[in-house]
């Protein structure tokens, strides 16, 4: 099964920091046309793709947050250079040399600026840089900057998609690729005429990079008895790891999340999901993630009495810098693998 790069190129590509969604938002309901039986988009800016399942005693929910970890401009200086809090979690180490689009009245290229190390003294070069070292530099004359740019607009990070062998490069796959993963579960559905065993609410999730924000809300509101996370995870693979450090490798399957800080999936909904992959002859791999946390957390806890949780995880090499890379196959293995489980719901023993 290969992948659409085209649309997820255009996934990433679209900006959308947190709590600045419109962009993306917009993408994904173009792309939502005909899909789904209904499309609804909340108060917090999350899109809701409703899909009849076979029955409707229960309800299932996905979600794939759009947000992508950003900037917002605080501050302009006499010279023009813009100071800047992140959105999300960052290494400060990860924005030397790199660019970034300001979404003021128009988009403006900056570049991440710092003292140059000619200049640094002995200890400054010895020390870790931190997110306070750096500022925008747009090229652009102090008076141009504030006819254009105002405190409060969003920052996001450019970087283009590039094909790498088997992979994927680009900024923002964390979660750009689960929304491409959730909208292309949705176009399978549609074309093989298969439909959710229960109510299915696919959800597009804003502002998980701060907080589960929107899952939160979107979890209250509609209360699903069973749930799927959809995000990426580490995929440490690279020389310098340790075996008991990888969590998972790139190119060997779709993971199935057992747990990370914020969440230990109900083993039933593990289970069920490592049957499915079994019986659909999925490659997968087990997801144990030691720290960092996704919308699975929100989705299994933020109703009455819990829903039963788990997650498709995406595995991806470099994550949170502008070079994160996934593997196609991956991807395609987590569209069959949702698709079959939230269409196999039905067959399960659910009880203790």
């Amino acid at each position: 099964m290969a992948i659409d790069v085209k649309l997820l190129e255009r996934i990433c590509k679209a900006p959308g920091a947190p709590g600045f969604e419109t962009r993306i938002r917009n993408l994904v309901l173009e792309e939502l046309e005909g899909l789904a039986d209904e499309v609804r988009v909340d108060a917090i800016g999350n899109v809701v793709a409703f899909k009849k399942g076979k029955s409707s005693k229960k309800k299932v929910m996905a979600a794939a947050h759009m947000d992508e970890i950003g900037f917002i401009v605080t501050h302009i200086d006499k010279g023009g250079f813009l100071r800047f809090n992140p959105l999300g979690g960052f290494d400060p180490k990860t924005l030397t040399s790199q660019r970034v689009l300001v979404h003021g009245r128009e988009d403006l290229i900056g570049v991440m600026g710092s003292k140059p190390i000619h200049i640094m003294s002995q200890e400054e070069r010895n020390k870790p840089p931190k997110l306070d070292d750096f500022f925008i530099d747009l090229g652009l004359p102090v008076a141009k900057v504030e006819k254009l740019v105002t405190i409060g607009d969003p920052i996001t990070r450019e970087r283009e998609l590039v094909e790498m062998g088997d992979c994927v490069n680009v900024k923002s796959l964390d979660n750009r690729a689960s929304v491409f993963l959730l909208l292309e579960t949705l176009r399978l559905l549609k074309k093989s005429r298969r439909k959710p065993a229960y109510d299915f609410h696919g959800v597009f999730t804003v502002q998980e990079e701060v907080g589960l924000r929107g899952a939160n809300a979107s979890t209250l509101e509609i209360q699903p008895d069973f749930s799927f996370g959809l995000d990426t995870t580490i995929a440490f693979d690279t020389p310098d790891a340790k075996p008991q450090e990888r969590c998972t490798r790139l190119g060997e399957g779709v993971a199935i999340k057992i747990m990370d800080s914020s969440v230990i999936c109900d083993y039933r909904m593990v289970e069920f999901m490592k049957s499915v992959a079994a019986g659909k002859k999925i490659r997968w791999q087990p997801e144990i993630l030691r720290a960092g946390g996704t919308d699975t957390a929100g989705l299994q806890r933020m109703t009455p009495g819990g829903s039963i949780a788990g997650a498709v995880s995406l595995p991806t090499r470099h994550i949170h810098q502008v070079i994160e890379m996934c593997h196609k196959q991956d991807i395609a293995d987590a569209i069959k693998l949702l698709a079959a489980c939230v269409c196999e719901l039905d067959k399960h023993d659910w009880s203790f």
